[in-house]
């Protein structure tokens, strides 16, 4: 019988050494994330030493990951990003803050970036449905999307609305 504990698709992070601590923020910032385990090289291997946290199991938001300290090789690009759904203003600045406050940077758009250099996606729900919306409305909320970095989310009401 499988083992139905151990997802059958999980995200790796590569990490250069700090794959705990990211985990850690993470499971304090999202609802639903949360460290599963920290294991640790069983010998050296090129980036660290045997008894060195190596792996890190965790969740973000529900989706399964596993951070590998891997050493400074590959360093994370916009390529990939995590997007977080938000209801309102408050929930966008709680995680917007939270992942800029914590030596993280802005971007545009509503995208920024941790400390580790993963990208993140703050985006309001109102803005989601406004580019499904299609025609007028998505042009106008899209164009004022542009012109932001954290995103508005009365300026995207307003701009839904013409």
């Amino acid at each position: 019988m499988a083992d139905t504990s151990v997802p059958k698709n999980t995200i790796c992070l590569w990490f250069e050494s700090e794959a705990e601590q990211a985990a850690h923020f993470y499971a304090a910032t999202f609802p639903d994330s949360f460290v599963t385990s920290v294991n640790r090289a069983p010998a050296d291997y090129p980036s660290g030493q045997a008894g060195d946290v190596l792996t890190v199991e965790f969740t973000v938001v529900g989706i399964a990951c596993l951070g590998l300290n891997g050493g400074p090789l590959f360093p994370h690009s916009e390529a990939f990003s995590f997007q977080i759904s938000t209801e309102d203003q408050a929930e966008t600045d709680r995680y917007w803050d939270a992942i800029v406050g914590n030596g993280g940077q802005e971007s545009a758009c509503g995208w920024c970036k941790d400390r580790w250099g993963i990208s993140w996606q703050i985006t309001p729900r109102t803005l989601t449905e406004a580019m499904a919306a299609g025609g007028d409305e998505a042009k106008r909320a899209f164009e004022a999307m542009m012109t932001m970095s954290r995103i508005d989310v009365a300026a995207i009401d307003a701009a839904r609305r013409g």
